[in-house]
């Protein structure tokens, strides 16, 4: 047999395997399983490598059960590597380890660098500021309360490191106590819309600031956050809507992906977190209904809908993957987890909308049309979210086409 035949060949790693387990005194019980678990995700060259590795790792000095050899199967970075994420959703899935800390060691990098982006003479109340988050969401876990997500916490600290910056860069204050409401008022000034949320952030980071003698006196006492609460996003027109639809169900050149995510947002606003989500469990074809995150009923697809969703699930049949997800990427095919939060928001990109700007449109629809408690009890929404979409007036247009005939 030639080399390009021998690389190609589909027992290729089956004969490798075999000979690692000749090698080893004592082979572990998963060893078969876990063969073939790698078989199915990757080419015969690829499984090789990754059986070469964990030959070498088997036959170490060191010990051999599930969650000890994930452990040293890790690489330093931030990426374990593509054994290690192998044999953690393996192991997992057989209740053999733990997960790692993965995802905590780089939730601490991106806090950090963060942080460090912060002018140096602000910085140290920063770092104590996200220390003192860290420990009062180890206190929420205790307590069995909900605890910030990494999210929340990065975000909080990426607010405080504009503020450090802007303070730094136009307002010349290199000291936390001569900060004063003028300046804050400065910040919240240069994003109108997202006054809300910073304030909430400065608050928070003002009274830690006050509690630790940082400062005296707290800037942002008195303020208010705009009292308007209304929808603020961008919306599409009737003609632009049209457009979009006939291009995610008849254009065969658009990636499914995008499809799937621009018909289920124009047609039943579906969010990006409800559709990366989305399981083949959830799809059931004998009633052509899907399940979309915390919509307490199936939702019914129409012929439109249901075709998109067809040809998305025939993608994901072509990349011969295990992943329960219905958006299954190149990254995702070989594990389970579900697509980056990333991935979705730039999946329509393309056509030059984002995902939230295409919900938003079908929601002021319906809620304007509709009583908004019928669309926040069939989209599984608070009573009092889905009036922030409800416009304070009613179209001419609509008013002449109810008016009563003389």
């Amino acid at each position: 047999m030639c080399s390009p035949c021998w690389q190609r060949h589909p027992d290729r790693q089956f004969i490798r395997a075999q000979g690692i387990k000749t090698r080893l005194v004592d082979s572990p019980a998963w060893f078969d399983e876990f063969i073939g678990y790698l078989a199915v995700r990757h080419c015969p060259a690829r499984a090789c490598v990754f059986i070469s590795a964990l030959g070498r790792l088997l036959e170490d000095a060191e010990p051999n059960h599930p969650q000890a050899l994930l452990e040293r199967a890790r690489r330093p970075g931030r990426s374990m590597g593509t054994l290690a994420r192998s044999l953690e959703d393996f192991f997992t899935g057989r209740r053999l380890a733990l997960r790692t800390d993965q995802e905590d060691r780089l939730a601490a990098g991106r806090r950090q660098r963060r942080v460090d982006a912060a002018p140096a003479e602000l910085r140290p109340a920063i770092a104590a500021f996200t220390e003192s988050m860290l420990r009062c969401r180890e206190r929420a876990r205790r307590a069995g309360t909900r605890p910030r997500s990494d999210h929340t916490v990065e975000t909080a600290v990426a607010i405080i490191r504009d503020m450090a910056r802007f303070l730094a860069a136009e307002r010349n204050r290199r000291d936390w106590a001569v900060v004063d409401v003028h300046d804050i008022e400065a910040f919240l000034g240069a994003l109108p819309l997202a006054r809300k949320r910073r304030l909430t952030v400065l608050r928070q980071f003002f009274r830690f600031a006050r509690a630790q003698r940082i400062v005296l006196v707290d800037p942002t006492r008195g303020l208010s956050a705009s009292p308007y609460r209304g929808f603020t996003g961008q919306t599409l027109d009737l003609a632009r809507q049209r457009a979009l639809f006939i291009r995610w169900t008849t254009d065969p050149a658009v990636h499914p992906h995008e499809a799937l995510l621009g018909i289920l947002a124009l047609l039943h606003a579906a969010s990006s977190h409800e559709i990366r989500l989305l399981r083949c469990a959830d799809v059931e074809p004998t009633t052509r209904t899907v399940r979309l995150g915390r919509r307490p009923q199936p939702v019914p697809l129409d012929p439109a809908s249901w075709a998109v969703l067809q040809r998305c699930l025939q993608h994901r049949t072509l990349q011969h993957t295990d992943n329960p997800h219905v958006v299954v990427t190149r990254g995702t095919k070989a594990g389970n987890k579900p697509a980056s939060t990333a991935y979705f928001t730039h999946a329509l990109d393309a056509v030059g909308v984002r995902p939230r700007t295409v919900r938003g449109t079908r929601l002021i629809d319906l809620v304007n049309t509709m009583d908004p408690k019928l669309v926040a009890d069939a989209f599984g929404m608070h009573a009092t979210g889905v009036l922030i979409y409800l416009r304070d007036y009613v179209e001419e247009s609509r008013l002449e086409a109810a008016a009563p005939n003389p």
